[in-house]
């Protein structure tokens, strides 16, 4: 087995193999589900409390990537943030031991394994994936009821949490739609549990919840938030590129919109006229295309090893396709474009069936491409991290 088997099936290995179809068809955006894998040791290959310990106590962190919170005192960032807007270990320390909870925020960004984790789950879900870290003391409790405006997967590594889900006061609240405490009160009680070390849990956006430390032991929990488009994201998209091609949209409003005399009831009933041409009109593929390809562009390329080697390609060299390695192949004039994490690579028009056969074989080497400095190709694609050797 891989020492990183959650590199083999990301979500199955979080929410238990085999359950992915049922998750998406009864689950998501819907209710929250537990999983109990009775595996203490299952997810202590991403990170550790002596990590943990390692990371607050000795790397000079900004304000931003680390923060503290409790339900019980409000915690100001003056009290563990100095003058040069560097995080005071200290401080951090002494708040944490009178009951603070640390956050490490994006935690992907500086842990390769939860990267590596976050690529996997941006691949099942085709969104962006982060990691917040968070490490409550024994008897304690960093948040107030709450809701999240993103969807979290939760991830006990360390210790244990007792979890209540109360209703649901807005149903997938938007990105923006953050929480604002005393706004709403939660619900009745819908749910009770406790994660366990190598437990996981599923909390859909918009699900009023509180977790507080169970036992004598601290808490440590990753949660794996999911930065997903919406289909308003779609339909904004897909008006946006119906405007391209329709002059009518493209006028103005009329002079005057904001005076308060202004015929509203003119101004609405064209409005329901633009609205029914766009629906006859708009179209699915070059909308989503550009949302995919925003996606792509945006992730960043799984290139370990590219700078270290840099080795010629030998006739016997074999390569494949990265697992999971998100591109598309698409056409810019005369060029062949390849959308890839961190960009756009350029292919003549001539060097096509050449690159379609790179990314679509099981392996491949320098004779199978059939073209004049292959090798150049190979080594742009191991570059960005969209084949590696075999």
């Amino acid at each position: 087995m891989s020492h990183e088997p959650w590199l083999v099936d990301p979500l199955g290995y979080l929410i238990g193999a085999g359950r992915e179809r049922d998750f998406f068809a009864r689950t998501y955006e819907r209710e929250a589900l537990v999983v109990h894998h009775e595996a203490p040791e299952r997810f202590r290959g991403l990170i550790s409390l002596d990590d943990i310990d390692r990371i607050v106590t000795t790397l000079d962190l900004r304000e931003g990537q680390l923060a503290l919170a409790d339900a019980s005192a409000h915690v100001d960032a003056d009290e563990y943030v100095d003058g040069a807007n560097f995080i005071d270990r200290g401080a951090v320390a002494d708040r944490y031991r009178r009951g603070a909870t640390i956050i490490l925020n994006q935690a992907h960004q500086f842990d390769p394994a939860l990267a590596r984790l976050c690529r996997g789950l941006e691949h099942v879900f085709s969104s962006h994936v982060q990691t917040n870290i968070y490490l409550t003391p024994p008897n304690a409790q960093g948040f107030r009821t709450h809701y999240d405006n993103h969807d979290v997967l939760v991830i006990q590594v360390e210790g244990q949490k007792a979890w209540r889900l109360y209703d649901m006061p807005i149903e997938t609240p938007f990105r923006g739609e953050g929480f604002q405490q005393g706004q709403y009160e939660p619900g009745p009680l819908r749910q009770e549990f406790v994660l366990k070390p190598g437990d996981c849990a599923y909390v859909p956006r918009g699900l009023m919840h509180d977790a507080q430390t169970s036992g004598d032991k601290p808490s440590l929990h990753i949660t794996v938030g999911l930065i997903t488009r919406t289909w308003a994201d779609l339909m904004l998209e897909a008006v946006s590129e119906a405007a391209l091609r329709s002059p009518e949209l493209r006028r103005s409003l009329p002079p005057g919109f904001a005076h308060a005399g202004f015929d509203r009831d003119s101004a609405r009933a064209h409005l329901k006229t633009l609205a029914r041409k766009i629906a006859d009109e708009v179209q699915l593929d070059p909308a989503l295309d550009l949302m995919a390809d925003t996606f792509i562009r945006s992730r960043a390329a799984n290139n370990r090893y590219a700078v270290r080697d840099v080795a010629p390609i030998a006739a016997g060299d074999r390569f494949q396709v990265q697992p999971r390695a998100p591109f598309r192949i698409a056409e810019d004039g005369d060029d062949i474009v390849v959308i890839s994490p961190g960009g756009e690579l350029k292919f003549a028009p001539e060097q096509r069936a050449a690159l379609e056969h790179a990314l679509s074989s099981a392996t491949f080497g320098l004779a199978d491409l059939k073209i004049e400095k292959a090798d150049a190709m190979i080594s742009t694609l191991l570059a960005y991290g969209l084949i590696a050797r075999v």
